[in-house]
């Protein structure tokens, strides 16, 4: 079995956020797994019974759309895509693994698997630190004025400090006693 070497980026790239959900289109997968788009589809829709609608949909039209006019930028791009992509969530894209049966797609299925784990773990620490700095300002909120008293007098004690410093150096004025010389 040969290792796959696609970059983890260009993973994520291909990675949208449909209907609330994180998915990748039938043609990225395609590529991916070096089939053709319509062999892909053909796979998925020969066996249906496996892909209910939380693993995988069909844009409607409205989404298909928006989504061509944000995502696909030159005209060769858009031959590709006269018909609404199928969209696989995680749980779709390891349910295509056992319709497309090539060492090839169950490489890189694992790989897309692992992305995805990557990602959902990288998002739940972002919560968590958000989480915390959320409560840190909720405790910090009510001790502002302390807060700002303590750092009042802690001006007025430099300030206090500075003035004796500039006290003890300057310079004596006077007459000297001859002892003092």
């Amino acid at each position: 079995m040969s290792k796959v070497s696609i970059p983890e980026e260009v993973i994520l790239s291909k990675i949208y956020e449909i209907r609330g959900q994180k998915v990748m289109l039938d043609r990225d997968l395609a590529e991916l797994y070096e089939v053709e788009t319509r062999v892909l589809k053909q796979s998925v829709r020969r066996n249906m019974k496996r892909f209910p609608e939380d693993f995988m949909f069909e844009m409607d039209k409205e989404e298909f759309e928006n989504w061509r006019s944000q995502n696909v930028t030159s005209n060769e791009d858009r031959k590709g895509l006269r018909y609404a992509p199928f969209c696989f969530t995680e749980q779709g894209l390891t349910m295509l693994s056992c319709v497309l049966n090539s060492d090839r797609a169950i490489e890189m299925n694992i790989r897309i698997v692992r992305t995805f784990t990557k990602m959902r773990e990288m998002l739940l620490t972002h919560k968590d630190i958000l989480s915390e700095l959320e409560k840190i300002r909720k405790e910090t909120g009510s001790n502002s004025k302390d807060i700002e008293l303590i750092f009042k007098y802690l001006k007025q004690l430099e300030a206090v400090k500075q003035q004796e410093l500039d006290q003890k150096n300057r310079e004596a004025i006077g007459y000297k006693r001859k002892n003092e010389e």
